[in-house]
């Protein structure tokens, strides 16, 4: 299948909020929820998108003609390409009936993992969210990472037992989900965590553990503190507070005061290859992206994955061939320009 024959078919099933457009910026859905965007205005969601594009890839092709690799390691595992597929949850409310959260897992971490990535999945209010991904990585033999929402520490452990089940390589908490209504006014308290609070979730999870929802130096120093293993630089996509700084603002500075000692991973309007070399430049190790991976799923099931992965995965080799990288610790802040944040 083509792009353009997935994005086709996933029109005639996303239900009545996302539109599957060709370029997924946030402007058509920007204050739509339910749906795929964001809280407030949108404002955030565009401004994500954007912000990527005014930054701009050097070409330099006066360099050894050698192959590219685009090859990357994650907590022990190799994987084919530095980016992988953000989670989702409550698929049926936002993007239509024809999955559930289930289906939609089962579909999105086997292709994933067959393609050579792997898929963080979603969490949920309702118990089977989790249990059905946490199944779908164990069939995978524990390639994915569950994400599990900030909620009151016995149910923490309830799910976390379910992610060591599953022999997970990673797990992931989404810590700005507390802004997610939800969550709020829960009993027990769900939401925020203090470094102490979120210190104990790490030390009994027994994985390696990636803190999503960092946008700040003190954020991040703080999930450092606690003992994570690496952070997501992340604004939620917009859907958890208007009027937020893009991902693409904050990531340098947060990389140079933790990037020596945490694996740092960055979402938000990330769409093309071009825009992973970008983000590598201004130094993460990786990114997660979200939205296109339900439309290739919506539209395609696993073909529209696996051509959505290797469709990525070709812009960034262009990309990294056109700058004179050829593999991924070669690429340097100085291959790009524009309006990159000190």
């Amino acid at each position: 299948m083509t792009q353009k024959e997935i994005l086709e078919q996933a029109r005639l099933c996303l239900g009545p909020y996302c539109k599957g457009c060709e370029i997924c910026n946030g402007r058509v859905c920007r204050n739509q929820i339910p749906g795929p965007g964001a809280k407030g205005v949108g404002d955030t969601a565009v401004r994500n998108y954007d912000k990527w594009k005014e930054i701009r890839v050097l070409m330099d092709v006066i360099c050894e003609n050698r192959p590219i690799d685009t090859s990357c390691r994650l907590f022990g595992r190799e994987f084919a390409y530095p980016f992988f597929a953000g989670p989702v949850g409550a698929v049926k409310l936002h993007y239509g009936d024809k999955y559930g959260d289930g289906e939609y897992n089962e579909i999105l971490v086997s292709a994933c993992a067959r393609a050579g990535i792997a898929a963080f999945t979603g969490d949920g209010t309702d118990p089977e969210v989790m249990r059905a991904a946490t199944a779908a990585i164990r069939s995978e033999s524990g390639i994915g990472v569950p994400t599990v929402k900030p909620w009151n520490a016995d149910v923490i452990r309830e799910k976390m037992k379910l992610v060591r089940e599953a022999g997970a390589f990673a797990v992931a908490m989404d810590i700005d989900a507390a802004g997610l209504p939800f969550l709020k006014n829960m009993t027990p308290p769900a939401g925020t965590k203090t470094t102490k609070e979120l210190a104990q979730i790490i030390g009994e999870a027994g994985l390696p553990f990636i803190v999503k929802g960092i946008m700040t130096v003190r954020g991040a120093l703080k999930a450092r503190e606690a003992g994570a293993a690496a952070i997501v630089v992340s604004n939620h996509g917009g859907r958890v507070l208007d009027q937020c700084p893009a991902t693409a603002e904050v990531l340098p500075a947060i990389a140079r005061a933790v990037g020596d000692s945490m694996t740092i991973l960055v979402d938000g309007g990330i769409r093309s290859g071009a825009d992973i070399f970008k983000a590598l430049a201004l130094g993460a190790d990786g990114v997660l992206i979200c939205r296109p991976f339900v439309t290739a799923v919506y539209g395609g099931a696993h073909e529209g994955v696996a051509e959505l992965i290797q469709r990525l995965g070709a812009e960034l080799k262009d990309t990294m061939a056109m700058c004179g990288a050829h593999t991924l610790s070669e690429i340097t802040g100085d291959m790009v320009t524009g309006q990159i944040p000190l």
